[in-house]
């Protein structure tokens, strides 16, 4: 009677099983999963929020497959403060990062061809993929003093041809959990590999505000050129690169202001003009057939992104914190390792191998009461990995990692 898409029955794991039990005792939990910025302690203009999407207008239905015209201007003077000119008829208007997703999936490939996505990265392209029929085939990034994308594996990946053929290259930037974040020199392989093998590039870039200092420059100011020449190791959005590929850049209010609740998205476009022509006449189609974004959130586009500054910067200033109190914490002579990041939400902890990951996170659950998502939630290729959530409050964090530490023998 029902579909294949997903596997089914969706089985509850042996940690979502202890959590549930645990939630069940009443028992506190120092909770290092923790993504949603509404639940973190954050001092949230209540009133403003509320005003912004009080317009009289949200009476009226004016269904508009792009978005309406008011709130994609918004979002394209929200770029222009960051340096970027986006033209406001290249963009699409989503409920959500994952929608968008959804939307391009089914723009560019057809049931049974691929998408190639990077790993270790966020689970949920497993789900969105399968959802659209579409298969996802990882690439790897590599460690080595600061992540980065295994070039060589993704051009044998991208040149594959015959039934199933790749379709587009998704990155994620910085990526979630490792924090990766394209360099110039990166940004222009990638665009060279997907414009040679005819591939769409996927860019999400909802981390993108949430550098580490040390990957950022000034981008208000100077030419693309100049920034891009300027500091080679830095991170650089698609939304600088040459444009060779056609590509479709993602970001929203659930990030990059704090407001998952809001449920707005958006969709760049850039590229070839000619393919980016077809790319948005096509992809209004799409969107068209559905119409999900409300009109509260599109009317109040422009005042959520204002009021999106003050919440960003209480986010990026616990997660400064809590990342600096990781780094103090693990020092030179601990067993355990903190990864490089360029930045994100996330950091990842590589910690003595000397029993599974699974049963780390349990015993840390179980005996602790500290939840963490292990590394092979995230693919990566190998153990021993704990990923932790930057933004509980910084006692929560601080109490979370002393136990952390305590039980994997490097305090």
């Amino acid at each position: 009677m029902f579909a294949h898409r997903l596997a089914w029955p969706n089985r509850v794991n042996r940690l979502a099983a202890l959590l549930e039990e645990k939630r069940r005792q009443g028992r506190p939990i120092l909770d290092l999963t923790e993504s949603n910025p509404t639940r973190v302690g954050l001092d949230y203009p209540v009133e403003e929020i509320r005003r912004a999407i009080a317009d009289p207008g949200i009476a009226a239905y004016e269904p508009s497959a792009r978005g309406l015209s008011a709130a994609r201007e918004a979002v394209a003077a929200w770029h222009r403060r960051r340096g970027w000119v986006v033209d406001p008829e290249r963009i699409v208007l989503t409920a959500s990062t994952s929608e968008a997703y959804a939307l391009l999936f089914k723009l560019l490939a057809d049931p049974g061809e691929t998408v190639l996505v990077p790993r270790p990265s966020y689970p949920l392209f497993d789900f969105l993929a399968a959802l659209e029929s579409v298969r996802p085939v990882p690439y790897p990034l590599e460690s080595d003093g600061g992540w980065s994308i295994d070039l060589e594996t993704l051009e044998r990946l991208a040149a594959a041809q015959g039934p199933g053929r790749p379709r587009a290259i998704v990155t994620v930037n910085p990526n979630n959990p490792t924090g990766t974040a394209l360099r110039p020199d990166e940004l222009a392989a990638l665009e060279e590999i997907a414009a040679r093998h005819d591939l769409a590039v996927v860019s999400d870039e909802v981390f993108l505000d949430y550098l580490d200092d040390r990957s950022t420059a000034d981008r208000s100011t100077g030419t693309r050129a100049d920034r891009a020449g300027s500091a080679p190791h830095r991170a650089v959005s698609v939304l600088e690169g040459e444009g060779r590929a056609l590509s479709f850049v993602l970001g929203g209010l659930s990030k990059s202001c704090g407001l998952p609740q809001m449920k707005l998205g958006w969709i760049v476009i850039r590229g070839p003009q000619a393919a980016a022509f077809e790319a948005l006449e096509r992809l209004e189609l799409i969107a068209d057939t559905y119409l999900s974004v409300g009109a509260p959130v599109q009317l109040g586009a422009a005042a959520l992104l204002d009021l999106g500054e003050g919440i960003r910067a209480q986010i990026a200033a616990r997660i400064r914190h809590n990342r600096a109190a990781l780094a103090a914490a693990i020092g030179p002579s601990s067993a355990c390792r903190l990864l490089p990041s360029a930045g994100g939400w996330y950091a990842v902890v590589q910690i003595p191998a000397v029993k599974s990951e699974e049963n780390t996170v349990l015993a840390l659950l179980d005996q602790d009461d500290v939840l963490v998502h292990p590394g092979y939630f995230f693919d990566f290729p190998h153990e021993a990995f704990l990923i932790l959530s930057l933004l509980p409050e910084r006692s929560t964090f601080v109490e979370a990692l002393r136990r952390i530490l305590s039980r994997s023998g490097a305090t």
